[in-house]
């Protein structure tokens, strides 16, 4: 047998590309992110802010326009009651075709980053929907956050982009 490259790749797949373990840490994670219940993935976006939020925190807000975001958070915080601020996030997270989901649908991925961490904030703060006392995440939620903290720092923003980018509804999309 001739001893190629190809060959050799075949036999050892990890050997000659080391970007192939990183970039499926990261597709893992968002794909098992994207399994979960809608009340789970504002869990984990929670508890990952909430824990993270030393590494999250200059990547969200640094490169983000936050003054536009501003408008949501300023409507999500008005809102009366704490059920239509949840149901406002679950609609975020659930692509649900919503005046919010479109406004949030612009933003940039940086300034959608940056939201969540915003939101987080307003959510320890008590102007928005606080986490409710006791929540259980579900196995899968714990996977995530469990995956998320093996990340570095660079992974761990490559998969919040990816989550975060693809809430909401984008009203240029065809």
């Amino acid at each position: 047998m001739t001893f190629t490259t190809d060959s050799a790749q075949s036999r050892y797949p990890y050997a000659f590309n080391y970007s192939t373990q990183p970039s499926d840490a990261v597709t893992s994670a968002v794909v098992v992110f994207q399994s979960l219940s809608v009340d789970d993935q504002l869990a984990v976006l929670w508890y990952a802010y909430t824990e993270m939020s030393n590494s999250i925190t200059p990547a969200a807000t640094g490169v983000a326009r936050l003054q536009l975001a501003e408008g949501l958070l300023n409507q999500i915080k008005q809102m009366s009651h704490h059920d239509e601020q949840l149901q406002v996030m679950r609609d975020l997270a659930a692509k649900r075709n919503t005046q919010v989901c479109r406004s949030y649908g612009i933003l940039s991925n940086n300034t959608k980053l940056a939201f969540w961490y915003e939101l987080s904030e307003l959510m320890v703060q008590g102007f928005v929907v606080p986490m409710p006392n006791g929540y259980q995440l579900s196995r899968d939620g714990v996977k995530v956050l469990e995956q998320l903290k093996q990340l570095d720092f660079g992974q761990q923003i490559t998969v919040f982009r990816k989550i975060v980018a693809d809430m909401g509804v984008d009203p240029l999309a065809d």
